[in-house]
């Protein structure tokens, strides 16, 4: 009787087998694509004041660029997080860059204000790029290694902001055609693309099962009416108790409650709920949702306090949009290199120290804006010490969120603390909206000092909660 044969596992084959990649090359190909993500996002924000004119749109209506964005990027993220999981993280993410590209053609060609729209939804693909890289990464690096690679994304991330923001102030100042800055990310993305195609690595570890079709329509219902309501809510025409935006709000929180029980009953779940069943899960989703709230929530009125003359209204720095652009560096790059250092403050002081550090951090840095907010010096060093906060948080939450879960849900547990950022910013943005506007006179563009005020305090008291609840993290229970 003839020896039965052992067919070797699909994870051993030759063909699925690592492909040798030079850590370097690796690091490159990270670099570029968070990069490309960063002045993806950086890009718009000098250039919004000119776009009304151009696209004959008033600022109000500049808000669903925003919400098109966000609301792309919350449907995109699980999508792609477990298409990654599930057949590759190099194929997705190579068909990813691609989509990004598409938009960001689509943005550079576009001629009406519904063509940027159109162009924001694809280019919000994006929010797919980090969870795709951390699959890789976390498949062919140890748990150190990968720490430190993801500490070098989120740099790479916030430094693209930077240079997104700074390049198109600046080619919007020195070239006639205003439009022209919105060219800035293709270039970007397209550089991206080319380079990384030969570069990145493939992932071996496929765990096996099937899309949830199902699930992944009633998540993105849910949280996509829920972003809608948050980022209209308070707009004209979408009064916070309006039947538009209750409709949004109350409808997408009963749409995901219904997406909860569909997955608990799901064989293949789009996203395992039962992962928040973990302590540090939870704890990690919490810390994530307050100091993106904090972090999200303040940048456009951060952006509009540095632009208000004092000699106005009372308040403000009085910058020109370039010079923004150029203020803001400080606190970006306090972001990329306390992202850095989180991986070596982490093994001296442990995980639960890193994420309170960070809170407090947070905190201290709005309320000594609280104090120090009448001229530009003081202003930058306070906002760098909230800077060096969020950079700790956004590499330590990314590496926890990934490393809470199992090896098989990698992308996916990296596409939940994703998804988390964009919630938590989108109440931030809200609570900061709603603020303003209640602190608005009739007869006036500008918010009272108040607002500011306020926004700075709750900010504060929203990251000190967070390193409350950092103080329940259990280190060393890690999944790896």
């Amino acid at each position: 009787m003839p020896e039965a044969v052992t067919r070797p596992s699909p994870s051993s084959t030759p063909r699925n087998r690592p492909v040798p990649v030079s850590a370097m090359a690796l690091v490159v190909s990270i670099v570029l694509v968070e990069l490309s993500s960063g002045i993806t996002q950086g890009f718009l924000s000098p250039v919004l004041r000119s776009l009304t004119d151009v696209l004959h749109v008033t600022a109000a209506d500049l808000n669903w660029i925003s919400i098109a964005n966000l609301m792309a990027s919350v449907a995109f993220t699980p999508l792609l997080s477990r298409l990654g999981d599930l057949h590759g993280h190099r194929r997705v993410l190579r068909w990813n860059i691609a989509v990004v590209l598409a938009g960001s053609v689509v943005v550079g060609l576009a001629g009406s204000f519904q063509t940027l729209l159109v162009g924001q939804v694809l280019q919000g693909a994006f929010a797919g790029f980090f969870p795709l890289l951390v699959g890789i990464l976390r498949n062919r690096s140890d748990a150190a290694e990968s720490r430190n690679a993801i500490g070098t994304m989120v740099a790479a991330l916030v430094g693209g902001i930077c240079v997104g923001g700074v390049a198109s102030g600046l080619v919007a100042h020195y070239v006639d055609t205003p439009t022209a800055a919105l060219w800035v990310p293709t270039a970007a993305v397209g550089i991206a693309f080319l380079v990384t195609w030969p570069l990145l690595p493939e992932t071996t570890e496929r765990p096996g099962g099937r899309l949830d079709v199902r699930g992944g329509v009633l998540l993105c219902v849910g949280l996509v009416a829920i972003m809608l309501g948050l980022g209209q809510g308070g707009m004209p025409g979408w009064a916070w108790t309006s039947p538009r935006t209750l409709v949004c709000l109350v409808g997408g929180v009963l749409v995901t409650a219904v997406w909860a029980r569909v997955e608990l009953r799901s064989p293949d779940p789009m996203i395992d709920v039962r992962l928040f069943r973990r302590r540090n899960v939870s704890v990690v989703a919490v810390v994530t949702t307050t100091f993106s709230f904090c972090m999200i929530g303040l940048q456009v009125a951060g952006a509009i306090f540095m632009g208000t003359p004092k000699e106005a209204v009372g308040y403000g720095l009085g910058l020109a949009p370039l010079e923004i652009a150029f203020a803001m560096i400080p606190s970006m790059a306090a972001t990329g290199v306390a992202a850095l250092a989180a991986p070596t403050l982490a093994r001296r002081i442990g995980d639960r120290a890193t994420l309170v550090t960070g809170s407090l951090l947070m905190a201290t840095g709005y309320l000594l804006t609280l104090a120090l907010h009448s001229s530009v010096a003081p202003y930058l060093i306070c906002q760098a010490v909230a800077g060096l906060g969020a950079g700790v948080l956004q590499q330590s939450t990314r590496t926890l969120a990934v490393e809470s879960v199992p090896r098989e849900q990698t992308a996916v547990g990296s596409g939940i603390n994703e998804l988390l950022i964009n919630v938590g910013g989108s109440l931030g943005a809200a609570c900061v909206l709603a603020v303003t506007a209640a602190s608005t006179p009739a007869d006036s563009v500008l918010p009272q000092y108040a607002a500011y005020a306020t926004c700075w305090s709750v900010c504060a008291a929203t990251a000190l909660a967070g390193a409350a609840v950092a103080l329940f993290y259990r280190s060393g229970a890690r999944t790896v």
